[in-house]
């Protein structure tokens, strides 16, 4: 048995222990906390040594802005679609999947398979790629959906100034964020791993092997896949997935990308799950018009299907991450990954295929 294949067992297995023991936990706040020791120990120490055993250098800058940069183009990009889908863009619906499909969750759906699959290096560059993805999340969303509550109708005024401080301090006190600026000064001091007090690297190499584990463990418990909807969300994460593998290709090919670590990762990296931010701004602009009292048909957003987008999009982006890293560098050629994201476009398009020859077939009889 080849090393990835070993390897790729045994996270779908840790994946497999998670769903088995599910019914141990009957609150959602036992499966809550598992995911707070991963986002603020487990995952911020894994980060923090990966940078620290990398040489940095003043080009890295580029990284975290190419993935706003990615970001930024699928926010533009996705809309196109909805015509196909019957949807509009200016409806709840359409409101809700801007917010989320743009939006990138690397820490439960990447960073552990490119830690294992990928080595340090890699992770390293996914974290500074984060950064990136971690302002588009907080604030450009956030000013996008404080926009999208007014132009639908809000009467109330919003303290932008207030709430714009509030997302900054969030972005600054986030632990994995404030590890991040701790090992780059570090670096800079001329520091690096090896360097570090003995008790220090031993704290942190404990707590970052509780990472993939933890986090496998956390999808088995967390998967929920609802029935409602599911044509719709499966889709819409269908054509995502398709999309961001065709910008990746573009990505590859442009920049002559030939090294197959950072050809993967700039693969996989875009394809993680939705982010749980956006739902935070949705469900903040829904508490207020709870308190207006609106009927769901005049919200800004669908609180209900940005849920379901997220219980979808953790387990099929694992899947999705998971077999790519498996297939080794089959995936780092740009003519496999633009038949692949087409093909993924293809399987995303079939439901509404079939339902325009059906409707097409009945005008003709």
């Amino acid at each position: 048995m080849s090393i990835a294949l070993q390897k790729t067992i045994t996270l779908l297995l840790l994946i497999l222990l998670g769903m088995l023991i599910r019914g141990r936990f009957k609150h959602a706040s036992a499966i809550s906390g598992i995911k707070e020791v991963i986002l603020t120990i487990a995952l911020p120490s894994t980060i923090f040594i990966a940078l620290m055993k990398v040489e940095m250098d003043a080009a890295m800058i580029i990284v975290p802005l190419m993935t706003l940069m990615f970001n930024l183009l699928l926010f533009f990009t996705v809309p196109l679609f909805f015509p196909f889908l019957g949807l509009e863009k200016n409806s709840p619906t359409g409101r809700t999947l801007m917010m989320l499909i743009p939006s990138l969750a690397p820490g439960l759906s990447c960073f552990p398979f490119v830690a294992e699959f990928l080595g340090q290096k890699s992770l390293a560059m996914a974290a500074l790629a984060d950064v990136g993805n971690k302002f588009f999340v907080l604030i450009f969303l956030y000013v996008v959906a404080l926009n999208m509550f007014l132009a639908n109708g809000a009467l109330e005024k919003i303290n932008f100034s207030s709430r714009l401080k509030k997302l900054l301090a969030n972005l600054v006190k986030e632990p994995v964020n404030v590890l991040i600026i701790v090992a780059i000064t570090l670096l800079a001091l001329g520091l690096n791993y090896t360097t570090l007090p003995a008790v220090i690297t031993d704290l942190m190499d404990k707590t970052s092997a509780m990472m993939t584990p933890l986090v496998l463990i956390f999808i088995g418990l967390a998967v929920q896949l609802k029935e409602s909807r599911k044509k719709l969300v499966v889709s819409v994460l269908f054509l995502r997935a398709g999309i961001t593998m065709i910008i990746s290709c573009l990505v590859i090919t442009l920049l002559h990308i030939t090294q197959p670590n950072m050809a993967l990762l700039a693969v996989v990296l875009p394809l993680s799950s939705a982010s749980f931010w956006p739902l935070a701004h949705i469900s903040a602009f829904n508490d207020r018009e709870d308190q207006r009292g609106l009927s769901q048909e005049r919200r800004t957003f669908d609180l209900e299907l940005a849920v379901l987008i997220l219980s979808f999009s953790l387990p099929f982006s694992t899947v999705l991450i998971l077999g790519i890293l498996s297939a080794g560098t089959f995936f780092v050629h740009p003519l496999v990954l633009l038949v692949g994201g087409l093909a993924l476009i293809l399987l995303g398009a079939i439901p509404y295929i079939r339902n325009y020859s059906h409707r097409f077939s009945r005008s003709v009889r």
